[in-house]
């Protein structure tokens, strides 16, 4: 790990400024990421601005009517919450299926916005990676890449966002709230991450120096008709596969409203609002998830290893929007290293 210094803030403010006055700052939290890439030698920071100390832990109703989750909240007391477990129980579920409980006693909800890739060749320093190295290349393509994306990837990098939370978070169209060097903002969760085109290394939309405060839930909850489905290697503290976020309002067995997020095949959470927008006036059953699967996977292509995501990914999305329908959860499904 190389060497570096580190202070406190005890305001938002002087963390912005802090971070203004040494561009090769990092903010940290739990840090349950950003230490691993450090001793990895991918993040090389050379000053560290503490953020515990800022008044951000709170989990509170907002104006509007729903629920703002402060940005320092860790991801087991979120998860936890009785207004979140009662209101938004989707998101508690998806918190519950990542990582592992000491991990989740640690992490914050702004960390978990802002991990980084699982690629194995991010971390690995000794191989090309667009993301860790602009224009070096991209080892994934051509290699062995059984975890990467098969939607929305580029010449450049086909890596996957690790989060199980941002998936829930993506399809309950949350807000992400920042503070930065010209004043506060806020941020619609679609537009957060990004797709990696020709610049792998970004993976989000926050300008420079900015600071995610909060994270604000709409009123609309979807407590009702809810499931997080989550396709990994094992039962516990592995990546998705493929997971789904799915979430319906009925009238009776037709469907009012649908939302529809998919992790562990894209660079960002992936929604695709026509497939949605589809799914509205339907009745709801394994035929119109079947076409809506179909439909939301039309563009999807493997690499090699990881050609069996795309069927995988039909058949989770049928199964999380059969299991939001009924409210009958089913275990998570769990694939010992060998293609299903």
């Amino acid at each position: 790990m190389n060497p570096f210094t580190y202070s406190h803030a005890t305001a938002v403010d002087d963390a912005v400024r802090d971070k203004a006055s040494h561009p090769d700052a990092a903010y940290i939290g739990g840090g349950t990421n950003l230490l691993d890439l450090m001793k990895e030698n991918v993040e090389r920071p050379t000053h560290l601005i503490g953020l515990n100390r800022l008044p951000l832990a709170k989990i509170q109703n907002n104006p509007e009517g729903g629920l703002r989750l402060g940005a320092l909240a860790t991801n087991a007391d979120t998860a936890w919450h009785p207004e979140v477990e009662k209101r938004y129980p989707l998101l508690s579920q998806a918190i519950l299926a990542g990582a592992s409980p000491q991990l989740r006693n640690m992490a914050t909800n702004g960390g978990n916005l802002m991990q980084r890739t699982r690629c194995y060749y991010f971390y690995d320093t000794a191989t090309p990676c667009n993301k860790r190295e602009p224009g070096s290349g991209c080892s994934a393509i051509g290699g062995y890449n059984r975890i990467h994306a098969i939607l929305g990837t580029s010449q450049s990098c086909i890596a996957t966002h690790p989060s199980d939370m941002c998936i829930a978070l993506a399809a309950l169209e949350a807000v992400v709230r920042v503070s930065g060097p010209n004043g506060e903002r806020t941020i619609d969760f679609t537009d957060f991450h990004r797709l990696p085109g020709n610049a792998p290394h970004i993976d989000n939309t926050l300008r420079p120096g900015e600071l995610i405060t909060g994270l604000d839930l709409p009123a609309k909850g979807f407590e009702k008709n809810y499931s997080y489905l989550k396709l990994r290697d094992r039962t516990s503290y592995a990546f998705a596969l493929v997971s789904v976020a799915a979430a319906l309002e009925l009238d009776g067995n037709t469907i009012k409203e649908a939302r529809l997020a998919l992790g562990g095949v894209a660079h960002k959470p992936w929604r695709d609002t026509d497939v949605e927008d589809s799914l509205k006036g339907q009745p709801a059953t394994a035929e119109t998830f079947r076409k809506a699967a179909t439909q939301l996977l039309q563009g999807a292509r493997g690499f090699g290893s990881n050609d069996f995501k795309v069927e995988l990914a039909k058949r989770a999305i049928v199964r999380a929007l059969k299991q939001a329908t009924e409210m009958k959860q089913g275990p998570t499904d769990v694939f010992l290293n060998s293609n299903p």
